[in-house]
Protein backbone atom coordinates (compact mmCIF):
# COMPACT_ATOMS: atom_id res chain seq x y z
CA UNK A 1 0.00 0.00 0.00
CA UNK A 2 2.50 2.49 0.35
CA UNK A 3 4.12 1.76 -2.80
CA UNK A 4 0.89 2.78 -4.73
CA UNK A 5 0.96 6.21 -2.14
CA UNK A 6 4.62 6.69 -3.23
CA UNK A 7 3.11 6.74 -6.80
CA UNK A 8 0.26 9.08 -6.35
CA UNK A 9 2.21 11.30 -4.58
CA UNK A 10 4.48 11.76 -7.74
CA UNK A 11 2.11 11.68 -10.23
CA UNK A 12 0.06 14.61 -8.23
CA UNK A 13 3.19 15.99 -7.86
CA UNK A 14 4.14 15.96 -11.50
CA UNK A 15 0.50 17.53 -12.11
CA UNK A 16 1.08 20.30 -10.18
CA UNK A 17 4.41 20.70 -11.37
CA UNK A 18 3.17 20.97 -15.25
CA UNK A 19 0.52 23.28 -14.09
CA UNK A 20 2.34 25.67 -12.48
CA UNK A 21 4.93 25.84 -15.30
CA UNK A 22 2.25 26.62 -17.88
CA UNK A 23 0.77 29.50 -15.54
CA UNK A 24 3.60 31.17 -15.50
CA UNK A 25 5.32 30.53 -18.48
CA UNK A 26 6.40 33.58 -20.12
CA UNK A 27 5.86 32.97 -23.94
CA UNK A 28 4.19 30.02 -25.76
CA UNK A 29 6.35 26.64 -26.68
CA UNK A 30 7.55 27.52 -30.43
CA UNK A 31 8.89 31.13 -29.15
CA UNK A 32 10.44 29.73 -26.23
CA UNK A 33 12.22 26.93 -28.22
CA UNK A 34 13.24 29.97 -30.94
CA UNK A 35 14.90 31.86 -27.97
CA UNK A 36 16.86 28.72 -27.38
CA UNK A 37 17.96 28.27 -30.19
CA UNK A 38 18.61 31.91 -31.29
CA UNK A 39 20.79 31.93 -27.80
CA UNK A 40 22.54 28.61 -28.99
CA UNK A 41 23.11 30.35 -31.80
CA UNK A 42 24.66 33.38 -30.52
CA UNK A 43 26.81 31.25 -28.21
CA UNK A 44 28.19 29.25 -30.99
CA UNK A 45 29.27 32.90 -33.10
CA UNK A 46 30.87 33.95 -30.14
CA UNK A 47 32.76 31.05 -29.41
CA UNK A 48 33.77 30.95 -33.16
CA UNK A 49 34.90 34.38 -32.55
CA UNK A 50 36.69 33.87 -29.23
CA UNK A 51 38.45 30.89 -30.87
CA UNK A 52 39.20 32.34 -33.85
CA UNK A 53 40.77 35.36 -31.41
CA UNK A 54 42.64 32.81 -29.51
CA UNK A 55 44.06 30.88 -32.37
CA UNK A 56 45.60 34.72 -33.51
CA UNK A 57 47.00 34.96 -30.37
CA UNK A 58 48.21 31.74 -30.01
CA UNK A 59 50.10 32.27 -33.05
CA UNK A 60 51.63 35.63 -32.22
CA UNK A 61 53.02 34.33 -29.05
CA UNK A 62 54.39 31.21 -31.64
CA UNK A 63 56.33 33.84 -33.51
CA UNK A 64 57.76 35.59 -30.44
CA UNK A 65 58.80 32.64 -29.05
CA UNK A 66 60.51 31.10 -32.46
CA UNK A 67 62.18 34.78 -32.55
CA UNK A 68 63.60 34.39 -28.69
CA UNK A 69 64.79 30.61 -29.45
CA UNK A 70 66.86 32.50 -32.93
CA UNK A 71 68.46 35.46 -30.50
CA UNK A 72 69.48 33.03 -27.85
CA UNK A 73 71.05 30.47 -30.77
CA UNK A 74 72.80 33.47 -32.51
CA UNK A 75 73.90 34.94 -29.23
CA UNK A 76 74.98 30.89 -28.06
CA UNK A 77 76.87 30.47 -31.68
CA UNK A 78 78.44 34.10 -31.30
CA UNK A 79 79.36 33.18 -27.86
CA UNK A 80 80.92 29.96 -29.28
CA UNK A 81 82.88 31.51 -32.09
CA UNK A 82 84.38 34.13 -29.72
CA UNK A 83 85.70 31.36 -27.16
CA UNK A 84 87.24 29.59 -30.11
CA UNK A 85 89.25 32.80 -30.97
CA UNK A 86 90.09 33.37 -27.42
CA UNK A 87 91.53 30.09 -27.96
CA UNK A 88 93.31 30.36 -30.82
CA UNK A 89 95.05 33.47 -29.67
CA UNK A 90 95.73 32.07 -26.55
CA UNK A 91 97.78 28.98 -28.34
CA UNK A 92 99.27 31.59 -30.73
CA UNK A 93 100.89 33.88 -27.94
CA UNK A 94 101.75 31.08 -25.96
CA UNK A 95 103.80 29.51 -28.23
CA UNK A 96 104.85 32.26 -29.92
CA UNK A 97 103.70 30.94 -33.43
CA UNK A 98 105.71 27.98 -33.46
CA UNK A 99 102.99 25.62 -32.97
CA UNK A 100 104.48 24.41 -29.61
CA UNK A 101 102.36 22.81 -26.80
CA UNK A 102 100.30 24.65 -24.01
CA UNK A 103 101.89 24.64 -20.54
CA UNK A 104 99.51 23.74 -18.30
CA UNK A 105 98.53 26.98 -15.75
CA UNK A 106 100.92 27.47 -12.66
CA UNK A 107 103.58 25.89 -14.90
CA UNK A 108 106.65 27.58 -16.55
CA UNK A 109 106.61 30.50 -14.28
Amino acid sequence: MDENKGLSYFFLGLGIGVAVGMIFAPQAGAETRDQIRNKAMEGGDYLRRRSADLKDEAAGLVDKGREALNRQRDQFSSAIDAGRQAYRDTVAEGTGGQGSEITPAGQGL
